[in-house]
């Protein structure tokens, strides 16, 4: 083996309750389908980059040298309902990559049976595996916080799910895998001694300057106030924002049943197993709240004092829907192109997002030709109404200083990911047909310039029978 991957395993050197040490699954006959040479390049990952030996890698067949593969532990709220024992039940950790930037975590989904499979076959399909692929990337191309894509292979096997469908592994990267229900399985078990282990690494990993838990939930929730407005942004759902998949870094994980908005309704929900719409888009901000109250809840033991953590960390909570507010405010005025702050700025935002509901405006689309100037009247059906916001809108701008076609542009993306188009993709991977994952990972590089003619297509909202109605979990 030629490859070389600079491991520095500190997870690993945790109780050993926290995981389960385990090897990943060989399978029948891997093959790369995609490799991501610059976050390589990142990790500092040196060597001849040979597609059968990174195949081989990155599905599981061999340990490359200073891995340290594990299955973690951890726990959950699925939908409001706890659950005592989850962990990585189709995932192994082949280890930190130490770099300049940081330690990060090396992971494959898909990669075998698990002590915390819980009946499952431990397998992924090829579907989620591109779509986690596809979504992870180019949310990071949107600037915000989320695991990235490294590799993903084919396997030669057959997955069972409603059908025989091909497998696949995602090597998946992220500042770590520790959620916030790493935590709570610790707490729920009386474990201080492995949730103090817990918590110290955690620290030094992700919030060395936090002296104490009060400061460290302040610093989660800082990140997660910033993330789930960012979300709101791009008009992303995550779909499953359960505790074991919100992750303490501050990082989107876990692109199961998320999707993009394409016509504008708060309350849109995609995901399948969302039967009450508990995740729908304009929840995620409560959803976020609620979860770091379960956090908040688990690093009551770490505090000396019961009833002074109680009171310092409910003041935390109940100041952070003020926090996603402020950043909510800042992001979408940046998209109408307000760089201050004036007292009817919010109305403003707010009474063009019940337009938008109320006609049924495409999101992405909407936002952009208000950057562009392209039209954006043509987005509404009652073009009047939208002529009558839109004078108020410009006197404001009238006031503004700077480029606001700029903030505009900068705010508000070109092309996503739309659901319809993924699902193409899919559909034509699974018969053998990679080209259109090529195209949409070339095209979603660049989400705010403005597309090549050969891209314009991915612009367009999904015609009659192309709505992609539900999505599901990626198993």
């Amino acid at each position: 083996m030629t490859l070389h991957i600079p491991f520095d395993n500190t997870y690993a050197r945790l109780p050993d309750r926290l995981f389960v040490a385990q090897d990943p699954t060989p399978v029948a006959a891997p093959r790369l389908i995609a490799f991501n040479n610059a976050l390589a390049d990142d990790l500092g990952i040196d060597g001849p980059r040979d597609e059968a030996e990174l195949a081989r890698v990155f599905s599981g067949n061999e340990v490359p040298e200073g891995a340290n593969p594990l299955a973690q532990l951890y726990s959950g709220h699925q939908f409001g309902h706890w659950n005592p024992q989850l962990g990585d039940g189709r995932a192994i950790l082949l280890g930190e990559a130490r770099t300049p930037a940081g330690r990060f975590d090396i992971q494959l989904k898909g990669a075998g049976r698990t002590p915390y499979s819980r009946g499952g076959d431990g397998r992924a399909w090829l579907g989620p595996v591109l779509r986690e692929y596809v979504l992870s990337e180019a949310m990071h191309a949107l600037g915000i916080p989320t695991t990235r894509a490294l590799a993903a292979t084919e396997t030669g096997e057959r997955v069972v799910r409603d059908a025989a469908m091909p497998g696949a592994v995602l090597t998946r990267v992220a500042a770590s895998h520790i959620r916030v229900g790493t935590f709570q399985v610790l707490a729920a078990r009386r474990d201080e001694e492995g949730l103090k282990a817990l918590y110290d690494h955690a620290v030094e990993r992700h919030y060395p300057g936090a002296k104490d838990p009060v400061q460290f939930l302040d610093a989660v929730i800082a990140r997660q106030a910033r993330l789930v407005a960012q979300w709101m942004g791009v008009g992303f759902i995550h779909g499953v924002m359960n505790t074991d998949n919100c992750s303490i870094a501050g990082e989107t994980i876990d692109y199961g049943p998320c999707a993009f908005l394409d016509d504008y309704h708060p309350m849109t929900v995609f995901s399948s197993i969302d039967r009450q719409g508990r995740y729908a888009y304009a929840n995620q901000p409560d959803i976020l709240v609620w979860n770091m109250a379960q956090l908040a809840t688990a690093l009551v033991p770490l505090m000396p004092d019961t009833d002074t953590a109680v009171e310092q960390f409910t003041a935390l909570i109940h100041a952070m829907p003020a926090r996603i507010e402020a950043h909510w405010r800042e992001i979408f005025r940046a998209k109408i192109g307000l760089s201050s702050e004036e007292e009817g700025d919010h109305a403003l935002i707010t009474s063009l997002l019940e337009l938008m509901a109320q006609q049924g405006a495409d999101f992405t689309n909407t936002f952009r030709a208000l950057a562009t100037g392209t039209a954006p009247r043509d987005q509404f059906t009652d073009r009047d109404t939208f002529d009558a916001w839109a004078e108020g809108w410009q006197a404001r701008l009238a006031r503004e200083q700077g480029d606001p076609q700029a903030l505009m542009r900068a705010a508000s993306p070109a092309l996503i990911p739309r659901n319809h188009r993924v699902e193409q993709m899919i559909q034509a991977a699974v018969a053998g047909d990679y080209a259109p994952f090529e195209r949409l990972m070339q095209a979603l590089a660049a989400p705010y310039d403005d597309p090549e003619d050969t891209f314009a297509d991915l612009t367009r909202p999904p015609a009659e029978g192309e709505h992609v109605r539900q999505t599901f979990c990626g198993t």
